[in-house]
């Protein structure tokens, strides 16, 4: 039998896992992120044993795929210090990876092992052309266009998290009033924080926080808790963030024309509170055309989809990149 490993590498933990071409995961290590010296001779090491047990079943590994946030260059191989892993500079992985192990390894930005992973194995399969949105921590974006991943010219294609909305506005992606700074869990927090400071101000105290003493412990969940019980300034919060990712997707929409979109993290638990304000922003500045053929859709992979993207960059031998 034949199997892949994939490596997921995020700014708090790490796995390696091995699994099948189906997308079936046969034994996974996992291990928080530390020291960039550290943390490379784990996964180094996870991904020794997870070769000499296969061997020992009499199974043969094909090939290694690694997903990790940008910036990097696929096409090189080459981690260059990512926001989310301080001190990992230049690191040559993938020849690394080749170095101790003797198979193809190929490195994918995580949300373009995301969108190929939803694609094959989760809610994007049977499309031609998807868009995936992160939608977590923060927001990017994976392009299924034609069949195929695009990933552009230096493989920064689908950053609409740093595409600036207004003027000013939450801080997301290095930039005030982006699209991430009002579309992620970061940017929710801060818009959470400043709704409530303004709800204090005028004598109301928000159920997510009741006192100024309460500001650092408000997060998306918090806020999302809140809205569903029914909270005012918490609904408030959830509108915006729906207002404003309805103008990010009517971007995507018009530009590239998707038959479907598929929605990560913040909007697969929570998009019950989103959906309304951004359906009603996408109504008002879509082709018209565009939008009728467009589904939009919760991610399916949910917990799982890290390690089924980095298989997936193995699998598919990093999807061209």
């Amino acid at each position: 039998m034949t199997y892949y490993l994939g490596i997921d590498i995020g700014g708090t933990k790490c796995a390696v896992i091995r699994g099948n071409r189906e997308g079936r995961v046969l034994d996974k290590v996992r291990f928080p992120t530390t020291t960039p010296a550290k943390t490379l001779e784990q996964i180094y090491a996870a991904a020794d044993r997870l070769i000499s047990e296969g061997h020992a079943c009499g199974e043969v590994p094909v090939a290694i795929g690694i997903s990790c946030g940008s910036p990097l260059d696929a096409k090189r191989g080459i981690i260059q210090e990512p926001p989310n892993l301080p001190g990992w500079v230049n690191v040559p992985i993938v020849a690394e990876m080749t170095r101790r192990t003797g198979l193809p390894a190929f490195l994918c930005n995580d949300a373009n092992a995301c969108a190929l992973a939803e694609w094959y194995f989760g809610a994007g399969r049977g499309t031609r052309n998807m868009i995936f949105l992160t939608f977590g921590t923060g927001m990017g974006a994976g392009l299924i266009l034609d069949g195929r991943l695009y990933a552009g010219t230096t493989g920064d294609a689908g950053e609409i998290g740093h595409v600036r909305l207004a003027d000013t506005g939450p801080l997301g992606y290095f930039k005030h009033g982006s699209v991430e700074g009002f579309c992620s869990g970061g940017g929710l927090a801060q818009l959470g924080k400043s709704f409530a400071a303004d709800a204090l101000a005028a004598g109301r105290a928000p159920a997510y926080c009741p006192t100024a003493a309460g500001m650092e412990a408000v997060t998306a969940q918090t806020i999302a808790d809140a809205a569903h019980a029914g909270d005012e300034t918490a609904l408030a919060v959830y509108r915006t963030c729906g207002t404003r990712l309805g103008q990010a997707l009517s971007i995507l929409v018009d530009l590239f024309n998707p038959e479907r979109m598929v929605i990560g993290s913040i909007f697969a638990r929570s998009g019950d509170l989103l959906v309304d304000a951004m359906r009603e922003v996408m109504e008002r500045e879509c082709l018209p055309t565009a939008l009728a053929a467009c589904e939009i859709v919760p991610a399916a992979l949910t917990e799982s989809v890290g390690d089924l993207a980095a298989l997936t960059i193995a699998i598919h031998g990093g999807a061209g990149l």
